[in-house]
């Protein structure tokens, strides 16, 4: 398989499989925050373990046939380094709908206010989505540790919205080291999502003053032409007076002619 074909092939595996994959996604994510919201183990509840095992079986065989289908496997494997991540941490997988914000990004270029809108409320979605993945995560590795602090969900939706914003009270921290690894992804993602805010809602206002500036520059030189050709006209009609009086001297106008 050549490299350009191969590189079709992956393109069109990833069209056929986003959504799919997006939906497994997301029944990952109903399973998993039923078993760490009750707090039960896998001997409790062994139906959630078999759909938490089978989507993650999906996510391996989708990194395993992307990484088949690369046109070169080593680059696409060393630029891919956070599909190996979320394939060993199967909670990261929701996290693929972000791939949306780059999207909605570029169109917006080409597009008016009301894309805006919708980049910014799509981003708060996702902003959402880390906030409630990341505190299920946190609590998951935290509260069963007798040192912990971060017990309830409450306190973990507490501490994932204050770390996500990089506030940091300090008031509620993670004291176990996947906890810790969750909150610096979630410091990294968030500072990511909120910059695309940022940058969207500025893009925004720059666009809406340039836009009144030009409207405004539009009456000027409307008014500008007419004023020049009304100066046109008044000349016209002096040089017309000039030549009709008798015994006059032709004179020079400012711009070098003579009448």
């Amino acid at each position: 398989m050549t490299e350009e074909r191969a590189g079709v092939s992956q393109e069109r595996w990833q069209q056929w499989t986003e959504w799919p994959l997006t939906a497994t996604a997301l029944v990952f994510l109903a399973a998993y925050a039923v078993e760490v919201l009750f707090n039960l183990p896998e001997s409790r509840a062994p139906e959630l373990d078999t759909i938490i095992v089978g989507t993650w079986v999906v996510f391996v065989l989708d990194y395993l046939v992307n990484l088949y289908l690369a046109p070169q496997r080593w680059r696409w494997f060393s630029r891919n380094i956070h599909l190996l991540l979320i394939v060993a941490l199967p909670i990261l997988r929701p996290l693929r709908l972000l791939r949306l914000v780059t999207l909605l990004a570029l169109l917006q270029r080409h597009a008016g206010s009301a894309l805006r809108g919708r980049v910014v409320a799509f981003v708060g979605c996702s902003a959402g989505l880390l906030v409630f993945v990341g505190a299920l995560a946190a609590l998951d590795a935290e509260q069963n540790d007798p040192v912990a602090n971060i017990r309830t969900f409450g306190d973990a939706l507490w501490w994932a919205c204050v770390t996500i914003t990089t506030v940091g009270y300090g008031d509620l921290y993670p004291v176990t080291f996947i906890g810790r690894m969750v909150a610096i992804g979630l410091m990294i993602s968030g500072i990511t999502v909120l910059g695309v805010v940022t940058a969207t809602v500025a893009t925004w206002l720059v666009q809406r003053v340039a836009d009144e500036a030009a409207a405004a520059e539009v009456p000027a030189e409307i008014q500008l032409h007419h004023v020049m050709a009304e100066l046109r006209a008044l000349r016209a009609e002096v040089a017309e007076l000039r030549r009709a009086a008798p015994g006059q001297p032709p004179r020079e106008d400012d711009d070098g002619d003579t009448s």
